[in-house]
């Protein structure tokens, strides 16, 4: 390989690595434990810790998808060379460590895909559509969704007539449930992913059993745990909904960080097994959740509603739902977008005025500006770079 091909290998893979340490101190690292921090129910610094581990694990288990979306599907007719991943991942990852150093929440799926469609357009690629309009309808309906879910979810653990011992463990249930079909790639053979209802049972009616027997001895667990102590039952319940957020958050973020670099092993004779790729995009995310993250952790916990215990589970049960969804999927998904719109929903149906309008007007103008700044500067500079390097 030639000197020159070298250089500018390597030079990509630096520029996603700093794509992996803004999204680890950004979205992936600051969000999922977000409401756990606002609840009271784990300090700032140990959620930190924590969501970089299980980020780390979900890239690796979970990253595939989003990864080949990301590098492969968002333009037609074009892959991206070096300069043009250089050039995206370098402005998605400036832009989105503006919004961890200034305190708003840049969604990383806006200024990500709106770098690699911008560069992929400069290299004369032609726009994915069909592609685009699944994105954008997954973009459109998650606020609407989550916060809708967050809502009644909070209208039902504050209702007097329901029992918190009966509403909590039945949310654990669904949880589990969800858990039980969320797929995973080492439990599939060689270079797919599989559940583990999946992976126990091969037809759909032994699927639905199995997962119906999970969900059935989370409840019992969750229902034993409400009866030693709610409060306690609570916060672990709690805890573990950031836990399964944080893991999905590192499945679905790390290929905004990868997704532009994996054209580049097209052409050349390096054999990289992708989740070698994961793993290393993985302990990026760490990185920046590990240095970072705790500012973001703080903003979103502190500045956009006061939660407790119940309405941070309202909030993050959709949250892990649509994050399955969107990486099932492989669509690109703010996480950011994700948790805001949950807490905002649940904060509403506690009638809370900690909710500030004016931080939430921002942080919608700072996504639809870092989607179209980023497609807009990433066409510009890579056009720029074309003339001067002849590329």
């Amino acid at each position: 390989m030639e000197a020159a091909t070298v250089a500018t290998f390597f030079a990509a893979g630096g520029a996603s690595l700093f794509m992996a340490w803004a999204i680890g101190a950004g979205s992936s690292g600051s969000t999922p434990f977000a409401p756990a921090v606002g609840a009271n129910a784990i300090s700032v610094m140990r959620a930190g810790f924590f969501v970089g581990i299980l980020g780390l694990l979900g890239a690796t288990l979970q990253g595939a998808n989003v990864t080949e979306a990301v590098g492969r599907d968002l333009v037609v007719g074009t892959t991206l060379s070096p300069i043009a991943a250089i050039v995206a991942l370098s402005i998605a990852a400036g832009l989105v460590a503006v919004g961890v150093f200034t305190g708003y929440p840049i969604a990383t799926a806006f200024t990500v895909t709106g770098a690699v469609v911008g560069a992929g357009l400069a290299m004369g690629g032609a726009p994915a559509w069909p592609k685009y309009s699944e994105i954008v309808a997954v973009w459109t309906l998650t606020p609407f969704v989550g916060g809708g879910i967050a809502y009644g979810t909070t209208k039902l653990l504050r209702h007097e007539s329901v029992p918190e011992t009966v509403a909590t463990p039945a949310l654990a249930g669904l949880v589990g449930a969800i858990l039980a079909n969320v797929e995973f790639v080492l439990l599939g053979p060689s270079d797919t992913t599989q559940s583990v209802a999946g992976t126990i049972a091969a037809s759909a009616p032994g699927r639905i059993a199995v997962t119906v027997v999970l969900a059935a001895v989370v409840v019992a667990l969750m229902a034993v745990d409400m009866r030693t102590d709610v409060a306690a039952g609570q916060r672990h319940f709690l805890l573990a909904l950031g836990g399964l957020v944080a893991f999905s958050a590192g499945g679905s973020q790390v290929g905004l960080a990868l997704g532009p670099l994996l054209p580049l092993f097209d052409t050349v004779d390096i054999a990289v097994p992708l989740i070698a790729l994961l793993f290393g995009g993985g302990l990026g995310l760490l990185a920046g959740s590990w240095t970072a993250a705790p500012r973001m952790i703080k903003a979103i916990a502190q500045d956009y509603s006061s939660l407790g215990p119940r309405r941070s589970i309202a909030a993050l049960i959709p949250s892990f739902a649509i994050a399955q969804t969107a990486i099932l999927l492989g669509v690109p998904i703010s996480f950011n977008e994700i948790i805001v719109s949950a807490v905002i929903g649940a904060g509403a149906a506690a009638g809370s005025g900690g909710i500030s309008r004016g931080k939430v007007g921002y942080t919608v103008l700072a996504w639809v500006g870092s989607l179209l700044g980023a497609g807009v500067l990433s066409f510009g500079l890579y056009t720029a770079l074309s003339a001067v390097l002849l590329v």
